[in-house]
């Protein structure tokens, strides 16, 4: 039997150290309130900071106003490099107005107007990315003239001078906002609402535009790797 400097045999002291181990653990479980001196509780201030989300329902809104005629102006300064003096998208640039009636058809737009379901997301993304490079840079004043500048070029409002606000704001539906359904889960585990639609399915999927300049697209065993066009 091996035996310890001091003349202890091994195996009682590895079982001791094991025990002194095991209480020790046991103390920290029993105690989980205490503190080990790491960090700092967050202030009002930081909380505030994060603490931007926007919900369906309103909550999260700040207290301002704005209309479109506003809106247009301050769009053409800082979203139409990337967003269109119109919505409709510079490059690859996300497009934001149009698209009414293509969700059924093989090339749909998905726009604000045209698959957004709730106006919250706008406020909510819109005030916290951006404009692209310079986020939360908008006062809410600028933010709700934006959207309501996006609202006119969707049609879900016809005049530039009416007033946005955290107000009014719940009062204003997407037109598409009845085609997105609750998820259930996890009260339920199947999704109860409405029956899936399963006809006039594509027999088979195929790709048809590759971007190998990204190299987003899996190739085929058969294709030249690191060709430089997109078709």
């Amino acid at each position: 039997m091996l035996k310890s400097p001091k003349g202890t045999p091994m195996r009682f002291a590895l079982a001791g150290a094991a025990l002194f181990a095991c209480l020790a653990v046991a103390k920290v479980q029993a105690e989980p309130s205490k503190r080990f001196g790491l960090g700092r509780p967050a202030t009002v201030k930081e909380i505030q900071a994060w603490n931007i989300d926007v919900r369906p329902d309103g909550q999260g809104l700040p207290k301002g106003k704005g209309n479109a005629a506003k809106g247009e102006a301050i769009f053409a300064a800082k979203c139409a490099i990337c967003h269109g003096d119109f919505g409709e998208g510079v490059d690859r640039w996300p497009v934001l107005a149009g698209g009414g009636d293509t969700l059924n058809s093989d090339d749909p737009l998905k726009t604000v107007g045209s698959y957004w379901p709730y106006l919250s997301t706008a406020y909510d993304y819109i005030y916290r990315a951006m404009p692209y490079g310079n986020a939360q840079t908008l006062k809410p004043d600028e933010v709700y003239s934006i959207i309501a500048y996006i609202l006119l070029m969707n049609d879900v409002i016809e005049d530039d001078e009416f007033e946005l606000s955290d107000k009014n704001f719940t009062t204003l539906r997407l037109p598409n906002e009845k085609n997105f359904i609750d998820d259930p889960r996890p009260d339920s585990p199947t999704l109860k609402q409405v029956d899936p639609c399963m006809k006039d399915c594509k027999p088979e999927v195929k790709v048809t535009k590759r971007a190998r300049v990204l190299d987003v697209t899996p190739q085929r065993d058969d294709e030249e790797a690191g060709r430089s066009a997109i078709d």
